[in-house]
């Protein structure tokens, strides 16, 4: 029987490197969405442009934000052990989505650039809009949005606040009360997230709708979760953290998950194009056929062969799942791809039936003014406490763990 890892031979705490690496963020933050801002003013679009660019990169970061939370859910609806050394890292990332309430703010002053259903004399001109207004309607879009992040930023608060208290008292019972806390939120977080998903990307086209959409947007947010914590695990043990607890069993355990959930999201991607490719009904494939002119099929190719053959091919053995010179080039690469899928999404909305990828330096300022001030609040977070929950009672089996397949 394995000997359980002696944790007081690894610094578990944040400490500098937390500072220094929130002082990095939070400066990539400011300066990104000033360029943004700058560059936005420029094109002289009225601010069209930065309005498109900024909800791409809050998609991915709220999407990166909820894959956190739910796996964290997850944890502890299963009473999982091996996972207790990685939950404080998701912890963090989860709880940094009141900063994506407050970066959703700039999405508000938008709206009428980035939803035609939020033009008065456009849905009174257009009779499906008619009949969807009583739910396509700023003050109920903005109400919605003020529940998913009460819902989301609660769940979180609450299963954190515990976690960190555990830390302290070594209280048994705040693992249950955590279990019962992710019970009760695990069908709202669900909802909420199927409904957010709907708002942000789906209505964009106010004509188009796909009953399976939000669960596509699940899969790609907790792809991009399993992208990311290989990746920042990699990251604190190159700067003298964790080195020993975080066992290559479980770099494999994580590229499992980024692998079947690669899977998961092909799945799902293929399964809503064939049902309505096979419907053929004009209200559903002119989503498909928007993606079929210009560059946009290009796209569609890298995504298919990046987002899915690439990763499945490359880390599908066991030996590649388990060396680093191979597992965080795909994690990394997982990531631009699930940037790539927001932006197939969302794009195409911008100039309908142009073609043209619109692709520019306000993409780039956007994804690290959003970023940027996300991971500032994700290293505040993981500063604000161990690395590991030190007092979990289920501690020992993730540090005896040993993957067998």
């Amino acid at each position: 029987m394995k000997h359980a890892y002696d944790l007081s031979r690894d610094n578990v705490q944040f400490g500098d490197l937390g500072r220094r690496w929130g002082t990095i963020a939070l400066a990539v933050g400011v300066l990104g969405t000033a360029a943004a801002a700058g560059l936005g003013f420029a094109a002289g679009d009225g601010g069209k442009r930065f309005f498109w660019a900024w909800l791409v990169a809050f998609a991915y970061f709220l999407a990166m934000g909820l894959g956190a939370l739910v796996w964290v859910m997850i944890q502890h609806m299963t009473r999982s052990g091996w996972s207790v050394l990685l939950r404080r890292i998701a912890e963090g990332i989860a709880g940094a989505l009141p900063m994506l309430a407050l970066l959703f703010v700039p999405l508000l002053f938008g709206l009428g650039e980035l939803y035609h259903w939020a033009h008065a004399d456009a849905v009174a001109h257009d009779p499906l809009l008619a009949k969807k207004a009583a739910y396509l309607n700023v003050p109920f879009f903005v109400a919605r949005w003020a529940i998913y992040f009460a819902v989301w930023c609660g769940t979180a608060w609450a299963l954190s606040r515990a976690s960190r208290a555990q830390d302290a008292s070594g209280d048994p019972a705040l693992t249950l009360r955590m279990q019962r806390v992710s019970y009760a939120m695990i069908v709202p977080f669900a909802v909420t997230l199927t409904f957010a998903a709907f708002d942000l990307l789906m209505s964009l086209d106010p004509h188009w709708f796909s009953s399976i959409f939000g669960v596509y947007y699940f899969a790609g947010a907790i792809w991009l979760f399993f992208a990311v914590m290989p990746v920042l695990v990699w990251r604190l043990q190159a700067n003298g953290r964790l080195t020993g607890a975080i066992t290559p069993d479980l770099y494999q355990e994580m590229g499992k998950l980024l692998f079947a959930f690669g899977v998961f999201w092909a799945y799902i991607a293929f399964s809503q194009f064939m049902l309505i490719w096979y419907a053929n009904l004009p209200e559903e494939t002119g989503w498909y056929l928007k993606r079929w002119n210009g560059g946009w099929p290009l796209v569609g190719l890298l995504l298919i062969l990046g987002h899915f053959f690439a990763p499945f091919l490359l880390i599908m053995s066991r030996a590649a799942k388990r060396n680093l010179r191979i597992l965080i080039p795909v994690a990394l690469w997982a990531m631009l791809m699930q940037w790539l899928d927001f932006y197939y999404i969302a794009m195409p909305e911008y100039e309908p039936g142009s073609g043209r990828v619109p692709l520019s330096l306000l993409d780039l300022a956007a994804f690290l003014g959003v970023g940027g001030l996300f991971f500032w609040m994700v290293s505040r977070n993981l500063a604000s406490a161990p690395l590991v929950p030190v007092d979990d009672p289920r501690l020992h089996e993730s540090l005896v763990f040993e993957e067998g397949v």
